[in-house]
């Protein structure tokens, strides 16, 4: 191989690298998609799950806060997914005024109720968002849409 042959090798394998069709899987935490899925749904915080350059066939998503990184340098920007889009069919966040309500409708209410019976109902919502994580999420790529496999650690 010429050395023009191998500097074109190498380029086209650093350009390979800046692709996202090259990612067959990501690996998801069911915290980091609870944990970004609820910032976003109680206090519309721009959590999300990064996938950062260089890509390859399995990659790691890690909870970001989107817009907190400044500029990228690399050829190519880091994908960012949304969390609701890691997920299925999610009931809305408890609601910690309609625990109360429903508290007092039954005749029920203290403080230590409300309390006790709003954290059940968050852990429960926990629970159901962790179990519904996807098998599959849809990105945009230069050459369309590329289907990846969501690999659910923990």
């Amino acid at each position: 191989m010429t050395r023009d042959e191998s500097e074109t090798a190498e380029n086209n394998e650093t350009a390979g690298d800046s692709d996202p069709a090259r990612i067959r899987s990501i690996a998801v935490t069911g915290d980091d998609v609870v944990t970004a899925l609820e910032a976003r749904r109680r206090k519309g915080v721009p959590a999300v799950l990064r996938v950062t350059p260089p890509f390859a066939g399995r990659m790691r998503a890690r909870l970001h806060l989107a817009g907190s990184e400044g500029s990228y340098e690399g050829p190519t920007d880091p994908i960012h997914l949304d969390p609701e889009r890691l997920v299925a069919d999610v009931p809305a966040f408890p609601d910690p005024d309609e625990t109360e309500d429903r508290l007092r409708e039954a005749g029920d209410y203290s403080v230590d109720a409300h309390r006790d019976v709003h954290a059940e109902a968050v852990r429960r919502w926990r629970e159901t968002a962790k179990d519904a994580i996807v098998e599959a999420v849809t990105v945009e790529t230069e050459s369309g849409q590329h289907e990846i496999a969501v690999k659910r650690l923990g």
